[in-house]
């Protein structure tokens, strides 16, 4: 009798682990794609998998839905190890119904998510999906709003990435954007609200997949992806890096590691980078890759608004998140893209209890119609939202130009940043000397017998009494000037001088970021 069982256990066992059937496999491996179940165990230490939920079917009769049934019902979900820490999972199974969302399968996403907030890890979403299964009707798109919802809880609290390796339209193009990181698989992931069919319709645009919602698409114009990733393993191995710079959840600090690089080595030619003009653009990560330990930075985000940089990278094997002004881009101006990018950096950063170090050499905020009209101003002040919210320990290093609002918003002393540093090549004020004496002096060198022999010498003269970082230091703005060599060794005293920082802060529901 229990033999009976035992053997009808094993079947059912046995079936849930085919998904939509062998071929249905085949056809997911001849488009060069992974199934849900080889996803999972490509992300995961091995045999680590437990999966929650394999037997779940779906309910319906509608439209001989009762001859349509698979165990598991679109999602393998469950819990594993990366790198021996916990973690939830889940995946879309496109072998079965399309990986289409049904009510049961948002049921077993929900109870994963439920479980992850209970335990504090991480969640990690593979999205392989058709969207919303019509023939269940409303009961899926309420499956879509339970996920959302419990996005929306976990935002904060733990860390939730999400991995697209296939299609994601309507409904399931939003639970991705709503978590933490979003890695897409180049000519593979694909996002939109609505299709290329969709699209013609109604607007008579010819346009592809790829060039309308794919991974390049969202890397460098929207913005939704923070990685684009080769291939489905280089996808996992983003995730794998990503989670080793990440606490379990809110409460705890960001993993250390025992580091070989010395806290007090010194670079003397860090100071060789800036040029001697300074409108000649350079390469901010030289200085990143030069301060970090073992010069190395794991950037976010590489693809959008590159005038803005960053990402993480450890200082003495304490995680640290870098934000720094990109020369190279717009001459490090910020505007609406570099500015949203920034700002959700800054405010995941402390969420999760990652200090923050500032890298500034910005001439100011992008000018003219174009940005006006999308809202710089709105989006603008988002950064300087960011960074006054911020209660994370966060330090302030002043390279080369910082110049008006954008020398506000990149983490000044104001705006209750800890610690102020400025290399001596820093040039800190309003306007730079040059724009400031065409509107103070205008009169007077348009007056003078030789208007260019003055107007040299009264740009000089503003920069010895404005522009340099003494007057900040002062005034007490900058806490000092340092020695660009010694920037790392510095950089480290101050985080180790404030790993201890506690802020308190007004009792209020949450504040209005201008979103």
């Amino acid at each position: 009798m229990h033999s009976e069982k035992i053997e009808e256990y094993s079947k059912r066992n046995k079936v849930s682990l085919q998904g939509g059937g062998q071929d249905r496999i085949k056809a997911q491996h001849d488009k060069g794609k992974l199934t849900a179940r080889e996803r999972i165990d490509l992300l995961l230490d091995e045999g680590t998998f437990v999966e929650v939920d394999p037997l779940t079917t779906h309910h319906y009769h509608e439209y001989d839905m009762q001859k349509k049934k698979f165990y598991t019902d679109g999602v393998v979900g469950g819990y594993g190890n990366v790198n021996g820490r916990q973690i939830f999972v889940f995946a879309y199974d496109f072998t079965v119904l399309g990986g289409t969302l049904s009510q049961m399968g948002a049921k077993k996403i929900t109870k994963l998510m439920d479980h992850a907030l209970r335990t504090g890890c991480p969640i990690i979403g593979i999205m392989d999906s058709g969207g919303a299964r019509i023939q269940e009707g409303i009961m899926s798109l309420d499956g879509f709003a339970d996920i959302f919802y419990h996005n929306q809880l976990a935002s904060g609290v733990i860390p939730q990435i999400t991995a697209s390796i296939g299609p994601s339209a309507g409904g399931s193009v939003y639970s991705p954007a709503m978590t933490d990181f979003v890695i897409m698989v180049d000519k593979a992931g694909t996002m939109f609200v609505t299709g290329p069919d969709v699209v013609k319709t109604v607007l008579g645009e010819e346009i592809s997949f790829d060039e309308l919602g794919g991974a390049m698409t969202h890397g460098t114009k929207s913005g939704v992806a923070h990685f684009v990733a080769q291939n489905e393993y280089e996808c996992m191995d983003y995730i794998r890096k990503l989670l080793s710079f990440l606490p379990q959840n809110n409460t705890e600090e960001p993993p250390k590691i025992t580091t070989d690089d010395d806290p007090n080595r010194l670079d003397h030619n860090l100071i060789n980078i800036i040029p001697a003009n300074p409108v000649q653009p350079y390469d901010i990560k030289e200085i990143i890759n030069s301060i970090v330990d073992n010069h190395k930075f794991f950037e976010v985000h590489e693809l959008f608004a590159p005038n803005v940089v960053v990402g993480y990278c450890r200082m003495n094997g304490k995680v640290v998140g870098i934000v720094a002004n990109q020369p190279l881009h717009l001459a490090g101006a910020l505007d609406i893209d570099s500015s949203n990018k920034a700002a959700r950096f800054i405010r995941f950063c402390d969420a999760f209890n990652i200090p923050i170090i500032t890298l500034v050499d910005t001439p100011g905020y992008m000018p003219g119609s174009n940005q006006e009209h999308n809202g710089i101003i709105r989006h603008g002040s988002k950064l300087l939202y960011a960074y006054c919210e911020a209660t994370v320990p966060r330090i302030t290093l002043v390279i080369g130009k910082a110049y008006g609002g954008a020398y506000i918003a990149m983490g000044s002393k104001n705006l209750r940043t800890d610690i102020n540093y400025a290399w001596p090549t820093a040039r800190c004020a309003v306007l730079g000397a040059e724009a400031a004496v065409k509107i103070m002096s205008r009169k007077e060198i348009a007056e003078s017998p030789d208007p260019e022999t003055t107007k040299k010498k009264l740009i000089d003269e503003f920069s010895e009494k404005f522009e340099n970082p003494y007057v900040a230091a002062s005034h007490g703005t900058v806490d000092n000037v340092i020695d660009p060599s010694e920037t790392r060794p510095m950089l480290i005293k101050a985080l180790e001088m404030l790993q201890n920082k506690r802020e308190k802060q007004l009792p209020r529901k949450h504040g209005n970021i201008n979103l």
